[in-house]
C-alpha cells in the first residue's frame, strides 16, 4: 500500500517525510504539476505532489488532473489524501476548521479534462458517492485526534477561478445550501475514481468567501495565513491516517472500472489501448 498526498495552496512539501527522494515522471497525458516526493511516514510508503507546483506556478484551471493522478497510479498509490484550501459558505465552518467533504457540485467548463476516456474508449464510472467513505471516516477520526475542529461531511462546489467569487455567486452558493467553495478537487476526484484509487479531501477553511457582511472578503494573504496555521495539523493528520489505514482492506473504489467499460476489447484502438494500459490492464479482457 502506498499513500498519496496532493498538497494545495500553502502545502508545497511534507517536512515529516523520511528518506525523501524527488522523482520526475512523464505520462501519456502530459506533465504533472511537479516532481513527486517519495519517502516514508508512519512506517508506510508515501508519495507527495504539490498541486500547484513548488513556488505556486499553476492556476486551478491549468491543472492537469489526468497527469497528476496517472503519475500517482504509476507509482503504485492506492489512497490519495487531498489537502485543499476552501472558502466557507456556512457560519459554523470557521477559518482554520476542516471539512471532510462527501459530495461535489461542478461549476467548471472542463468536464472533458476530468476523464481518461474518450478517443475510442467509453467508460461510465459510478460517481454517486465521489469520496471514499472509508478513507474519509479515517481522516475525520485522525483530525479529531490531532486536535482539529473537523466537520463530518459537506458539499464542495468547484468553481472555475482563478478569481474568487463575486458576492452574487457567493450568495447563490449559500442559497443552494452548499458548504464550501474551491477550485480544484472535483477533477482530481473524478480521475482518481477512474484510476481506481481511494480519494478523500481535507478541505481546510481559510475564509468566509465574500458573503459574510461582518468579515473581510477573501484575499490571497488571508488564505496563505490561515493555511500556514493549519499546515502542521494537516501533516499530523496525514501521519495518523497513514498508520491507521489497513493495507489488507478492500474497497469499491478499487474496482470502479469493473462494470464501467462499455467498449469491447476488440474495438479499442491500439493507440488508446497503449495510452490507457495502466488503467485497463485489470478489466479490458473481461468483456
Amino acid at each position: 500500500m502506498k499513500i498519496g498526498v496532493i498538497g494545495g495552496s500553502g502545502l508545497y512539501e511534507m517536512e515529516t517525510i523520511q528518506q525523501k527522494r524527488w522523482i520526475r515522471l512523464t505520462t501519456p497525458f502530459g506533465k504533472p504539476s511537479d516532481h513527486y516526493l517519495t519517502g516514508r511516514i508512519a512506517d508506510r510508503d508515501l508519495v507527495f505532489l504539490p498541486r500547484h507546483g513548488r513556488g505556486h506556478k499553476i492556476l486551478p484551471s491549468e491543472l492537469n488532473h489526468r497527469a497528476n493522478i496517472y503519475g500517482m497510479k504509476k507509482l503504485g498509490v492506492s489512497h490519495i489524501i487531498s489537502v485543499s484550501a476552501v472558502g466557507s459558505l456556512k457560519e459554523q465552518y470557521k477559518p482554520t476548521d476542516i471539512v471532510a467533504i462527501d459530495q461535489f457540485i461542478d461549476r467548471t467548463k472542463r468536464s472533458a479534462d476530468f476523464t481518461f476516456f474518450g478517443n475510442g474508449v467509453v467508460a461510465h464510472i459510478a460517481f454517486a458517492d465521489p469520496i471514499c467513505n472509508r478513507l474519509r471516516h479515517i481522516l475525520v477520526d485522525c483530525a479529531r485526534r490531532a486536535g482539529a475542529t473537523v466537520h463530518d461531511g459537506g458539499t464542495y462546489v468547484n468553481m472555475e477561478g482563478p478569481a474568487f467569487s463575486t458576492r452574487a455567486e457567493s450568495h447563490f452558493h449559500r442559497r443552494m445550501e452548499w458548504d464550501v467553495v474551491g477550485m480544484t478537487n472535483y477533477g482530481e476526484a473524478r480521475c482518481a475514481r477512474e484510476a481506481e484509487i481511494c480519494y478523500a479531501t481535507l478541505a481546510m477553511v481559510t475564509d468566509y468567501d465574500c458573503w459574510h457582511e461582518d468579515r473581510e472578503a477573501v484575499t490571497v494573504e488571508m488564505v496563505v495565513a490561515n493555511l500556514a496555521k493549519n499546515s502542521a495539523t494537516a501533516q499530523e493528520i496525514v501521519r495518523l491516517a497513514s498508520a491507521a489505514l489497513d493495507p489488507e482492506a478492500d474497497c469499491a473504489c478499487r474496482h470502479a472500472l469493473a462494470s464501467a467499460i462499455m467498449t469491447s476489447p476488440k474495438a479499442i484502438p491500439p493507440a488508446a489501448r497503449k495510452k490507457l494500459g495502466l488503467l485497463l490492464q485489470k478489466h479490458a479482457s473481461k468483456k
